[in-house]
């Protein structure tokens, strides 16, 4: 018997084109995305002991399409195209563009500002393909900084007072600063802030290097996760399942950002997050069990597992944060998940790559995309690691084929704006990685 084909005809799938869902939501999708395009304090009615929307006027929101109009008025593919590629202007959004560019561009604009003599600018890897983008926005990301850790101590306890150094320097108030670009307040981005430290708390105390073990991981997964799905249960049982969500630093962190963030998304958007977030913890799973059985996999199964435990769930929310949606039936064309893919694939090499010797330096053996490479392709060290440098580029470039492609076949304004989102979070993520020399170091192999 043959052997089944590895995926259904096309013709068998009952899925709309891309075509067709934009004819379908036509002036509906604008109109909606318009009507949900504002403060946040309005869709939320705010939060006890929340901070009110504050704007930052320091920092010019870049140029993005209008989030209405009639259906009419939507450009033809080919000069809606031309636009998309050319992109937003302004200070930090020259990542935010789908082109495919074999150099980092160099183009005229304002001056970054240096940086604090205490955090020196880190090099990138030799051969690695990214976009060269503006420092973050300091008055930003200091609020942030200052608001995330006021959450963290304050509102979770999140962590004791010997952690303090290691979460200043992961410097999560630069880093979402400078991956949410086009996000209209510094409200906008404590949504997204709030949920990476709060899924760094879990994969740090679960799974990884302040009491983290496979050992017993699932249950905790599980228990974390009704933070974010919240359990239904009977009278008498309910209490007990409320009072566990502040158990431990991971579910309080989970809990509290999943309330900020309701709060300000629509519930499809809750409910994609919620999607996202299982299958980072699928992720972690299929490599705790590696861990557990001592086992190396195989380098297609590590790359399946990198993109469930990658970064999926943070560029996916850049709608909610820059305070607008993309309609549910936008987000799950196939098209558009390709896309998200491919950037939490190529953003998760990133993180294997600068993270490289960090990892080599903890106890065990930490899987990587160069350390499984080198044991499985019998490849040193050094060829190990220059081939997932190429590997990485491929997924860019993939990445970027793809978003160019569906701006093109589905030329609504709120398509085109979040996967200019989606391409500002990836370049965000590689300034970020590259910069953080308290965290990363390059190993010595040019």
């Amino acid at each position: 018997m043959p052997p089944p084909d590895p995926t259904p005809p096309q013709a068998s799938l009952p899925q709309s084109s891309l075509p067709e869902a934009a004819a379908r939501f036509g002036t509906q999708v604008l109109t909606d995305a318009a009507a949900r395009a504002c403060d946040i304090t309005a869709a939320t009615g705010g939060l006890p002991g929340a901070p009110s929307v504050t704007a930052a006027p320091t920092v010019p929101e870049p140029t993005l399409p209008p989030l209405e109009g009639p259906a009419a008025d939507v450009p033809a593919p080919s000069a809606d195209l031309e636009r998309v590629l050319r992109g937003p202007s302004g200070i930090g959004t020259s990542g935010l563009r789908l082109t495919l560019r074999e150099e980092p561009p160099a183009g005229p604009g304002p001056a970054a500002p240096e940086p604090p003599a205490t955090a020196p600018k880190g090099r990138p890897i030799p051969g690695l393909y990214y976009h060269q983008v503006a420092d973050p926005d300091p008055v930003r990301v200091e609020e942030v900084s200052r608001r995330i850790k006021s959450w963290a101590l304050d509102e979770v306890s999140l962590y004791p007072d010997d952690w303090e150094e290691e979460f200043d320097g992961f410097s999560v108030g630069s880093y979402m600063v400078g991956c949410h670009p086009d996000a209209p307040t510094v409200d906008h981005l404590m949504i997204a802030t709030r949920l990476m430290v709060a899924e760094n708390a879990v994969d740090d105390c679960y799974c990884e290097d302040h009491g983290g073990s496979p050992i017993g991981l699932g249950e905790r997964l599980l228990l974390a996760h009704t933070a974010l799905d919240p359990l239904h249960t009977t009278e008498e049982y309910q209490p007990d399942w409320a009072k566990s969500l502040h158990a431990d630093a991971p579910r309080r962190a989970y809990r509290s950002a999943m309330e900020y963030f309701v709060q300000a998304g629509s519930p499809s958007q809750a409910d994609r997050f919620r999607h996202d977030m299982a299958r980072l913890h699928l992720g972690y799973l299929a490599e705790a069990a590696w861990s557990q059985l001592d086992q190396v996999p195989e380098v297609w199964e590590y790359l399946a597992m990198r993109q469930f435990n990658n970064f999926r769930p943070c560029p996916t929310i850049t709608d909610t944060v820059g305070g607008y949606e993309l309609p549910a039936d936008l987000h799950a064309q196939p098209a558009m998940q390709k896309v998200i893919a491919l950037a939490g694939n190529a953003t998760t090499i990133v993180n294997d790559l600068y993270s490289y010797t960090k990892e080599l330096d903890s106890p065990g053996t930490h899987l990587n995309l160069p350390v499984v490479i080198a044991e499985r392709e019998g490849l040193c060290e050094r060829d190990a690691y220059l081939k997932s440098v190429e590997v990485h580029n491929d997924l860019m470039h993939s990445f970027e084929s793809e978003a160019a492609a569906l701006a093109a076949d589905c030329p609504l304004p709120t398509v085109q704006r979040f996967l200019r989102g989606v391409a500002a979070w990836v370049d965000g993520n590689h300034h970020w990685h590259q910069n953080n020399t308290y965290r990363y170091s390059l190993p010595d192999f040019w």
